[in-house]
Order: structure tokens, then sequence, then C-alpha cells
């Protein structure tokens, strides 16, 4: 009788624990919606909150009263840099999540391990070569793919080796990140003045060439990629117990680690060689998710992706304001509001 009553109250716990977990989800959403409609209606031409969500639910099917400028503007220009920038944002959040997962290091992210140093070297490296006779809309995000997939593709073969440790595998990504840091310095370095400029502003991130024929390549990238994360939650949350004890649960934990470790350069390359570089965001999004949900890949995932986006959209929104009728560099944003986040993070973990 006794160990029944044990049994029922740890899943009478278990399912209030689950049920607060859905309640901070719930609220991210509505915050981080707050956020989006914030973005929309900010710009050169503010507009009214009230026009702004009337716009959007006339874009849905309601039928609500919209001004035609107003509809123009929401539709054509203000919405899919908003869009842009939840998933990028969450897409950044749920990198970072997944590589402090497999490393077991709150320091793990996209950013941190060259991927995204990767991708600005390959942008760069294609508008100073010339675009190779391509539109550079098309040579410019192409050539950012190729190098973060090539810089993946060396951690891949790291994470295969034998006796290579999480610190290792680490230390190497911080490796890459410092030698295409160089590399696109010198090619910063021997371009002319005016290339230079184009390179140094893309670098910086920016949302400010986001449209609907790119939102359906990363949109739909980040779909399918979320869906097999899910899928995999339950081994990424055995794999937290450690290497050892999932293995006893039937986790192959190096197809694992593999595996989501392409998913992750695969989203990683795909919104950095859109929008550029983007630091702070991978690092401390799914920091304050694991603070308020724990390590439950369930929960996890979802909210890390939530507090990235809402990170990158409010920073969207900061940097239309910073400075009025002028677009301040996004990447510049998210570091000036990541780094007293990040602060607080180490302060808070230190207490």
């Amino acid at each position: 009788m006794q160990s029944s009553d044990l049994l029922s109250d740890a899943i009478s716990n278990q399912r209030r624990s689950e049920q607060r977990r859905w309640f901070v989800i719930s609220i991210l959403s509505v915050v981080l919606l707050t956020s989006f409609i914030l973005d929309v209606a900010t710009g050169p031409s503010l507009l009214n909150i009230k026009d702004v969500a009337n716009a959007l639910l006339h874009l849905i099917g309601f039928n609500t009263e919209v001004d035609p400028t107003t509809k123009v503007i929401v539709a054509n220009l203000r919405l899919p840099i908003a869009i842009m920038a939840v998933i990028v944002g969450g897409v950044l959040g749920v990198g970072g999540a997944e590589m402090q997962t497999l490393l077991n290091n709150p320091m793990a992210s996209p950013y941190t391990l060259g991927m995204a140093a990767a991708a600005g070297f390959g942008a760069a490296l294609t508008l100073y070569v010339g675009s190779l006779g391509l539109s550079a809309n098309v040579a410019v995000p192409l050539g950012a793919f190729i190098c973060c997939m090539l810089a993946a593709a060396f951690l891949f073969a790291l994470a295969t080796m034998r006796h290579i440790s999480s610190g290792q595998l680490i230390l190497a990504g911080i490796a890459l990140l410092f030698l295409f840091q160089s590399l696109l310095s010198l090619v910063q370095f021997i371009s002319s003045p005016e290339l230079s400029q184009q390179i140094l502003f893309w670098l910086f991130g920016s949302l400010s060439k986001a449209s609907w024929s790119n939102l359906a390549i990363v949109g739909s990238i980040t779909l399918i990629c979320m869906v097999f994360l899910m899928k995999d939650a339950w081994q990424l949350t055995a794999l937290r117990l450690g290497e050892e004890r999932a293995k006893s649960l039937g986790v192959n934990v190096s197809r694992l680690r593999l595996k989501t470790l392409f998913i992750v350069a695969l989203m990683t390359a795909t919104v950095t060689s859109f929008v550029g570089i983007i630091g702070f965001i991978g690092i401390v999004a799914p920091n304050i998710a694991k603070i308020l949900v724990g390590e439950d890949q369930r929960f996890f995932l979802p909210l890390s992706f939530l507090i990235g986006a809402f990170l990158l959209s409010s920073a969207s929104v900061l940097s239309k304001v910073i400075v009025p009728g002028a677009l301040f560099p996004i990447g510049i944003v998210t570091a000036i509001i990541g780094v007293p986040f990040f602060f607080w993070l180490i302060l808070g973990k230190r207490r």
C-alpha cells in the first residue's frame, strides 16, 4: 500500500510539473506574439497597433476593414522581416540547445563552434570573387551555406573518431571560429573599400533581405528539422543522463550525435546564409529555457525556440527605433541584449 501511494504521488508530481511547463510555454508564446506584432508595426512609417492587428487578421482570412496602404506595407515589407526574425531566432535557440545537449557544455552553440564564422567567410569570399556569374542574391547564400557545411563536416569527422571527448570537440570548434574569422579579416583587408563595407554590414547580421521566397526555403527546412529533433526527444533526454546510461537504455549514442549535429548544421547554414552572423542567441536562449523547464527535450526544445525567437524579434524592434529612420545592424543589437543576459546567467549560476 505504501509503495502504491509513493507511485501515485510521483505520478501526481510529474503531472503538476508538466502542467507548469506547458504554462511557461503558453506564456512565452503570448509574449512572442506581442513582440511579433510590435515588429510589424515598427518602422520608418509607424503603424497603429490596431491597424496592424486588423491587417494580419485580414491576411489570414478574417473579414476586417484594412487601409490599402497599411495592407501593402504589412504584407510586402514588414511581415517577411518579422517572420524571418521569429524563424531565425528560433533556429539559433534550438541549435544552441542541441549543441549544449550533445556536448554537455553551456557554452556550446553553432556560433562558438565556428559554423556561423564559416558561413560569414563563405559569403565574403563569394562577394570578393564576383559571385561567379550568378546573381548575388543566389551566390552569397550559396557560398555561406557551402562553407558552413564544410565546417560541420570537419566536426562530423572528429565526432566519429575514437577517444574524442566533447571538450575536445568544443576546442576544435573554437579553433574553427578563429580560423574563419582570420580568413574573413584577410578578405576584408584585400577588398576594395566599397566591397569591405558590403561584407562588414552583412557580417553584422541583417533581416532586410527577407522575402517570401527566402521564407519558403528557411521555413520548410526548419519545420522538417524540428520534426526530426522532436522525434528524437526521448533519446536526447536520455543522453543527458550520461553516455553510459543512455547506451544501457538502448540509445545509439554515436548515431544520435551525428544525426543531431547534421540537423543543427543544416538549420544553421540555411538561416545564416540569408541573414548573416548573429551571435549570443544560441547561448542565451537554451540556458534560460533550462532554468525554466529543465532538460526534458519535449519542453526544452520548444521553449528554446520560443525564447530565441522572442530575443531576435525584440532585437528587430530595437534595431528600428535606436536610430529613427535608419536600420541598425541587428547583430549589434543582439550582442547588446545578450551580454547582460549572459552575465546574469553566470552570476545566477554562481549563486
